[in-house]
């Protein structure tokens, strides 16, 4: 049942991604429904007495429910109609592939109430990113489009979608808002993480591939922040620090993950 539940989720964001942008309370619905579609089997799939699933596919969809949220709040601000053409897309693909690859089941026996409050923070810091990466991706997409010749421009769906964004200053407002955010929660991530190891993972603090990413990609946001507070960054800098930070934290996890659980078939380490 689940299943059918994720599929017919899929197909809500997909077509909302695709509907023209008049059609502004048919698609804000239509998310909507998406949505809590997509929530309802996500915590039916993951939650259950005593254990949590956990895997690559699950903190992807996670991820990507949190991220849709976060867009339709923004939207209602601001005309943000390329951000849905490219959110909604990556979610109706994310939400499908719990079915897919369901992960392992963590007990959550001899383990501290920490535990799953880790867990929810570490999707939210995920996601929080995940927003702010498509918001540097639509900043570079419009920049190019200023810089770009009369003549040359191409016109199309995506193109106007473009070009109804707010201003790049506005843009770029919203981008560091949400680093901000997402990085106050990876440090509560990170610090949760180290300090109490022993309570959340019932082993002492490691350095693996997991807290190695994890580390670079905290650092490269914290640069980011503090470039911009001190030095002005902004523009190229910005972008390129936020795409790199963000690629670095999905090696974190997602993709260390996946590597292990489709790739060399092991469980959660």
């Amino acid at each position: 049942m689940q299943n059918y539940i994720f599929f017919l989720a899929a197909l809500l964001y997909a077509g909302c991604a695709f509907l023209p942008s008049n059609r502004r309370i048919p698609i804000a619905v239509g998310i909507a429904i998406g949505w809590l579609l997509h929530g309802g089997a996500l915590w039916a799939d993951v939650i259950a007495p005593g254990s949590l699933r956990l895997g690559f596919a699950i903190m992807l969809s996670a991820t990507l429910w949190i991220s849709v949220a976060a867009y339709w709040l923004e939207n209602r601000n601001f005309a943000l109609d390329g951000l849905r053409v490219m959110v909604l897309p990556c979610a109706a693909v994310a939400v499908i592939l719990p079915a897919l690859f369901p992960g392992n089941v963590v007990p959550l026996q001899g383990k501290s109430p920490l535990f799953s409050w880790h867990i929810a923070i570490a999707i939210l810091a995920y996601s929080t990113l995940t927003i702010a990466a498509f918001h540097a991706v639509l900043m570079a997409l419009q920049e190019s489009r200023l810089h770009t010749r009369p003549t040359a421009v191409k016109t199309g769906w995506f193109a106007a979608a473009i070009d109804r964004l707010p201003a790049l200053l506005t843009m770029e407002k919203l981008l560091f808002r949400l680093i901000g955010f997402g990085f106050m929660l990876l440090t509560l991530t990170v610090l949760s993480g180290v300090v109490f190891s022993e309570q959340l993972f019932g082993q002492a603090f490691k350095w693996d591939h997991k807290t190695i990413f994890t580390m670079l990609s905290w650092a490269l946001f914290g640069l980011l922040l503090a470039g911009r507070r001190w030095r002005g960054w902004r523009g190229k800098t910005a972008l390129s620090f936020t795409l790199t930070g963000f690629a670095t934290l999905l090696l974190a996890y997602v993709g260390s993950r996946f590597v292990l659980e489709v790739v060399l078939h092991r469980g959660l380490a």
